[in-house]
Protein backbone atom coordinates (compact mmCIF):
# COMPACT_ATOMS: atom_id res chain seq x y z
CA UNK A 1 0.00 0.00 0.00
CA UNK A 2 1.68 3.15 -0.69
CA UNK A 3 1.52 6.49 1.17
CA UNK A 4 -1.56 8.29 -0.17
CA UNK A 5 -3.54 5.27 -0.49
CA UNK A 6 -2.63 4.73 3.17
CA UNK A 7 -6.10 4.67 5.38
CA UNK A 8 -5.18 7.24 7.66
CA UNK A 9 -3.78 9.82 5.88
CA UNK A 10 -6.82 9.43 3.32
CA UNK A 11 -8.27 10.35 6.82
CA UNK A 12 -6.22 13.59 6.93
CA UNK A 13 -6.60 14.81 4.13
CA UNK A 14 -9.96 14.23 4.07
CA UNK A 15 -10.14 16.54 7.02
CA UNK A 16 -8.45 19.48 5.54
CA UNK A 17 -11.14 18.88 2.94
CA UNK A 18 -13.68 19.58 5.62
CA UNK A 19 -12.22 22.61 7.13
CA UNK A 20 -11.44 24.63 3.83
CA UNK A 21 -15.37 23.22 2.91
CA UNK A 22 -16.72 24.56 6.24
CA UNK A 23 -14.83 27.74 5.72
CA UNK A 24 -16.94 28.54 2.62
CA UNK A 25 -19.93 27.65 4.10
CA UNK A 26 -23.16 30.09 3.84
CA UNK A 27 -23.32 32.50 6.77
CA UNK A 28 -26.69 32.81 8.09
CA UNK A 29 -29.10 35.80 9.13
CA UNK A 30 -28.65 36.21 12.83
CA UNK A 31 -25.30 34.14 13.74
CA UNK A 32 -23.51 35.45 10.56
CA UNK A 33 -20.40 33.57 9.87
CA UNK A 34 -19.62 32.10 13.37
CA UNK A 35 -23.08 29.13 12.42
CA UNK A 36 -20.02 27.46 10.10
CA UNK A 37 -18.98 25.93 13.33
CA UNK A 38 -22.25 25.34 14.15
CA UNK A 39 -22.44 23.44 11.00
CA UNK A 40 -19.43 21.26 11.95
CA UNK A 41 -20.15 20.59 15.16
CA UNK A 42 -23.14 19.24 13.92
CA UNK A 43 -21.79 17.25 10.83
CA UNK A 44 -19.47 15.79 13.72
CA UNK A 45 -21.49 14.60 15.97
CA UNK A 46 -24.28 13.09 13.55
CA UNK A 47 -21.11 10.97 12.38
CA UNK A 48 -19.84 9.74 15.51
CA UNK A 49 -23.77 8.61 16.56
CA UNK A 50 -23.58 7.19 13.07
CA UNK A 51 -20.09 5.16 13.51
CA UNK A 52 -21.66 4.08 17.09
CA UNK A 53 -25.17 2.71 15.28
CA UNK A 54 -22.95 0.92 13.06
CA UNK A 55 -20.72 -0.69 15.32
CA UNK A 56 -23.64 -2.01 17.22
CA UNK A 57 -25.07 -3.33 13.18
CA UNK A 58 -21.52 -4.90 12.69
CA UNK A 59 -21.72 -6.63 16.10
CA UNK A 60 -25.25 -7.60 16.26
CA UNK A 61 -24.51 -9.33 12.70
CA UNK A 62 -21.37 -10.86 14.26
CA UNK A 63 -23.09 -12.21 17.11
CA UNK A 64 -26.23 -13.99 14.96
CA UNK A 65 -23.92 -14.77 12.12
CA UNK A 66 -20.95 -15.97 14.37
CA UNK A 67 -18.29 -14.12 11.75
CA UNK A 68 -15.49 -12.97 12.72
CA UNK A 69 -15.14 -9.81 9.93
CA UNK A 70 -18.45 -8.55 11.17
CA UNK A 71 -16.27 -8.53 15.16
CA UNK A 72 -14.19 -6.51 13.59
CA UNK A 73 -16.02 -4.18 11.82
CA UNK A 74 -17.85 -3.76 14.70
CA UNK A 75 -14.58 -3.07 16.74
CA UNK A 76 -13.41 -0.43 13.92
CA UNK A 77 -16.54 1.22 13.96
CA UNK A 78 -16.61 1.68 17.77
CA UNK A 79 -13.27 3.08 17.43
CA UNK A 80 -13.99 5.32 15.05
CA UNK A 81 -16.94 6.72 16.96
CA UNK A 82 -15.45 7.29 19.77
CA UNK A 83 -12.82 9.68 18.36
CA UNK A 84 -15.10 11.80 16.31
CA UNK A 85 -17.55 12.45 19.43
CA UNK A 86 -14.12 13.09 21.96
CA UNK A 87 -12.83 15.59 18.92
CA UNK A 88 -17.25 16.97 18.81
CA UNK A 89 -16.62 18.34 22.40
CA UNK A 90 -14.06 21.05 21.74
CA UNK A 91 -15.99 21.99 18.14
CA UNK A 92 -18.96 22.23 20.86
CA UNK A 93 -17.26 24.56 23.62
CA UNK A 94 -15.79 26.88 20.18
CA UNK A 95 -19.48 26.98 18.87
CA UNK A 96 -21.06 28.16 22.36
CA UNK A 97 -18.06 30.66 23.12
CA UNK A 98 -18.21 32.20 19.42
CA UNK A 99 -22.32 32.40 19.11
CA UNK A 100 -23.50 33.06 22.48
CA UNK A 101 -20.11 34.49 23.95
CA UNK A 102 -19.13 32.14 27.11
CA UNK A 103 -19.41 28.48 28.04
CA UNK A 104 -22.60 27.16 29.60
CA UNK A 105 -21.31 24.03 30.53
CA UNK A 106 -24.28 23.09 32.77
CA UNK A 107 -26.24 22.79 29.70
CA UNK A 108 -28.03 19.15 29.73
CA UNK A 109 -26.73 17.39 26.55
CA UNK A 110 -23.34 19.18 26.83
CA UNK A 111 -22.93 17.56 30.36
CA UNK A 112 -24.21 14.08 29.33
CA UNK A 113 -21.66 14.19 25.97
CA UNK A 114 -18.98 14.57 28.51
CA UNK A 115 -20.05 11.57 30.68
CA UNK A 116 -20.48 9.25 27.45
CA UNK A 117 -17.05 10.85 26.18
CA UNK A 118 -15.04 9.49 29.46
CA UNK A 119 -17.53 6.24 29.58
CA UNK A 120 -16.99 6.14 25.48
CA UNK A 121 -12.86 6.17 26.16
CA UNK A 122 -12.84 3.64 29.50
CA UNK A 123 -14.93 0.99 27.25
CA UNK A 124 -13.14 1.00 23.97
CA UNK A 125 -10.02 0.98 26.02
CA UNK A 126 -11.25 -1.94 28.01
CA UNK A 127 -12.77 -3.77 24.64
CA UNK A 128 -9.53 -3.13 22.67
CA UNK A 129 -7.42 -4.53 25.73
CA UNK A 130 -9.48 -7.40 26.45
CA UNK A 131 -9.66 -7.91 22.61
CA UNK A 132 -13.04 -10.36 22.80
CA UNK A 133 -14.93 -10.27 19.47
CA UNK A 134 -18.30 -11.35 20.95
CA UNK A 135 -17.45 -8.71 24.08
CA UNK A 136 -16.78 -6.03 21.97
CA UNK A 137 -19.90 -6.39 19.68
CA UNK A 138 -21.71 -6.55 22.87
CA UNK A 139 -19.93 -3.83 24.78
CA UNK A 140 -21.28 -1.47 21.36
CA UNK A 141 -24.57 -2.82 20.71
CA UNK A 142 -24.89 -1.66 24.32
CA UNK A 143 -23.45 2.10 24.92
CA UNK A 144 -25.67 3.09 21.50
CA UNK A 145 -28.42 1.45 23.01
CA UNK A 146 -27.60 3.53 26.28
CA UNK A 147 -26.36 6.92 24.52
CA UNK A 148 -29.90 7.05 22.72
CA UNK A 149 -32.25 6.39 25.57
CA UNK A 150 -30.50 9.20 27.61
CA UNK A 151 -30.22 11.27 25.57
CA UNK A 152 -34.04 11.06 24.17
CA UNK A 153 -35.14 11.86 28.10
CA UNK A 154 -32.54 15.00 28.14
CA UNK A 155 -33.29 18.38 28.11
CA UNK A 156 -33.23 20.67 25.16
CA UNK A 157 -32.20 24.20 26.02
CA UNK A 158 -28.99 25.15 23.22
CA UNK A 159 -30.24 22.38 21.34
CA UNK A 160 -33.96 22.94 20.80
CA UNK A 161 -36.08 20.49 18.34
CA UNK A 162 -36.72 19.60 15.94
CA UNK A 163 -33.63 20.29 13.57
CA UNK A 164 -33.10 24.23 12.47
CA UNK A 165 -30.86 23.31 9.77
CA UNK A 166 -33.47 21.06 8.45
CA UNK A 167 -36.62 23.18 8.76
CA UNK A 168 -35.25 26.46 7.90
CA UNK A 169 -36.47 26.85 4.24
CA UNK A 170 -32.96 27.53 3.10
CA UNK A 171 -32.03 24.76 0.40
CA UNK A 172 -28.21 26.69 0.02
CA UNK A 173 -27.82 25.99 4.01
CA UNK A 174 -29.71 22.48 3.78
CA UNK A 175 -27.58 21.45 0.88
CA UNK A 176 -24.48 23.00 2.22
CA UNK A 177 -24.62 20.43 6.04
CA UNK A 178 -25.67 17.91 3.76
CA UNK A 179 -22.38 17.56 2.04
CA UNK A 180 -20.34 18.28 4.98
CA UNK A 181 -21.98 15.31 6.24
CA UNK A 182 -20.91 13.35 3.78
CA UNK A 183 -17.38 14.25 3.81
CA UNK A 184 -17.35 13.57 7.56
CA UNK A 185 -19.04 10.15 7.24
CA UNK A 186 -15.87 9.88 4.41
CA UNK A 187 -13.38 10.81 6.99
CA UNK A 188 -14.94 8.43 8.91
CA UNK A 189 -14.56 5.56 6.32
CA UNK A 190 -11.00 6.61 5.81
CA UNK A 191 -10.49 6.13 9.86
CA UNK A 192 -12.44 2.74 10.30
CA UNK A 193 -10.09 1.09 7.16
CA UNK A 194 -7.68 2.32 9.82
CA UNK A 195 -8.61 0.23 12.61
CA UNK A 196 -9.22 -2.54 10.37
CA UNK A 197 -6.02 -2.21 8.73
CA UNK A 198 -4.53 -2.13 12.12
CA UNK A 199 -6.09 -5.56 13.40
CA UNK A 200 -5.98 -7.63 10.04
CA UNK A 201 -1.87 -6.79 11.11
CA UNK A 202 -1.94 -7.54 14.88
Amino acid sequence: MTKFKSPIILFFLTVIVIALFTILGPEEKSLGSNVRIVYLHGAWVLTAEIAFAAAALAGLLGLVLRKDIFHAWSAALGRTGIIFWITYLPLSLFAMQSNWNGLFLAEPRFRLAMIFAVTGILLQAGLWLFNISWLTSLGNIIFIIVLRVIFSTAENIMHPPPSPIFNSGNYVIIGFFVGLNLLAWLAAYFLTRFFMTIKSNS
